[in-house]
């Protein structure tokens, strides 16, 4: 019969094939570089908590058929220190034979020692599974958020996703935009033009890993059930950021007033005439609004078409009046046996998506040599 167990050393390879097949959509063989980084990623990063690992379905023969992959994650709630797991990479093979095998994996990693699970990727087929396990969709971090910057140029770059030879007219998408922008008001949902405004008081630089990771902590702490970051967590996971070759330049900044107080952070990719992805937006209370007004600013300073990114309530509620479009891509989704902590979630008392998901691994935006 066909089970469930813990992933290990000698499935690296299997996994690296339906990791390939199945959700990068290639019948290229897995190269070492992807066999080393799930191992690293889901092997030795995790090493500290042993009883919260990642899990795959094995058939009868012994051969691996579907994986979830699990990062375990501290969080705090109210003085106390809970342990979650990060229910990432899910993906499951013979869904025609064994219909059931991806809900035997999900039900055997939510059935594990955390205080709480949750996904920030769950495709529609993910989130019945989900469902049926009693998990709670979090509408209001299941957004994806979009600021469209130059029309044309964004035009261009989604329809060059189906036909790349496309990128070609980037000349007349570039004239199109300027002729718009003339002709246009200077706010519009079209397109985008920097105004004076608050923006201009602040002071928006690059930061460095080290500042970045110090940072962070402090501004979640307005959560009530958010993330516990050590300072050696935190620059692996910026160091594993680092490398997303697919989605463009890395832009990771501070901003801070004239004195020089930190009041946000954003961490962005993205290069001149393509649509920009955000990771994260962090800022404190009060200054989401303007931390993004800078975002957006850099990102249009910086030639993109479009800046898109995920939201959180605090996001959702500063991001009102400025042009953006929302649509849903996946769905963020959490399990939890204590009601409290179900409480703090759908209340949007949590701290999740992008740092505290898995936005920041390489699987998501990197390319494997």
């Amino acid at each position: 019969m066909s089970s469930v167990r813990s992933f290990e050393v000698e499935d690296v390879g299997a996994v690296a094939d339906l990791f390939q097949r199945l959700l990068r959509k290639t019948d290229e063989p897995a190269s070492d570089d992807l066999k080393a980084y799930l191992r690293s990623l889901f092997l030795d990063f995790t090493a500290g908590e042993p009883d919260i690992r990642s899990r795959v379905h094995v058939r009868a023969d012994g051969s691996v058929s579907g994986f979830i992959g699990v990062l375990p994650v501290e969080m705090e709630f109210e003085g106390r220190r809970l342990r979650a797991a990060n229910c990432g990479t899910f993906a499951c093979d013979d869904r025609d034979n064994d219909p059931f095998a991806g809900a035997r994996l999900l039900r055997d990693v939510l059935s594990g020692p955390q205080d709480l699970s949750f996904t920030e990727t769950s495709n529609d087929v993910s989130t019945d599974m989900w469902r049926s396990m009693r998990a709670t969709i979090l509408a209001p971090y299941s957004l994806e958020w979009l600021r469209i910057l130059r029309p044309a140029a964004f035009a261009l770059e989604a329809a060059a996703g189906c036909l790349s030879v496309l990128k070609l007219l980037g000349p007349v998408a570039r004239g199109a935009d300027a002729m718009v922008f003339r002709r246009g008001e200077k706010q519009a949902w079209s397109h985008y033009s920097p105004l004076a405004g608050k923006a201009d008081a602040l002071v928006d630089t690059p930061a460095t890993d080290e500042e970045f990771a110090d940072l962070c902590p402090a501004f979640v702490r307005q959560y009530s059930l958010r993330p516990v970051w050590d300072r050696q967590v935190m620059e692996a996971m910026l160091g594993h950021a680092a490398h997303k070759a697919l989605h463009g330049e890395r832009v990771q900044h501070v901003v801070k007033t004239r004195a020089g107080k930190a009041i946000g952070l954003y961490l962005y990719y993205g290069n001149a005439g393509g649509i920009g992805r955000t990771v994260q937006v962090l800022a404190e209370p009060g200054q989401e609004s303007i931390t993004i007004d800078c975002l957006i600013r850099n990102a249009h300073a910086r030639g993109l078409s479009a800046i898109r990114g995920r939201t959180q309530p605090t996001l959702l509620q500063a991001m009102i009046g400025k042009k953006c479009a929302f649509l849903h891509t996946s769905s963020t989704i959490v399990h939890s046996r204590h009601p409290d902590l179900l409480a703090a979630m759908t209340s949007g008392q949590v701290f999740l998506n992008g740092l505290a998901g898995e936005g920041w691994t390489r699987l998501i935006g990197d390319r494997f040599g």
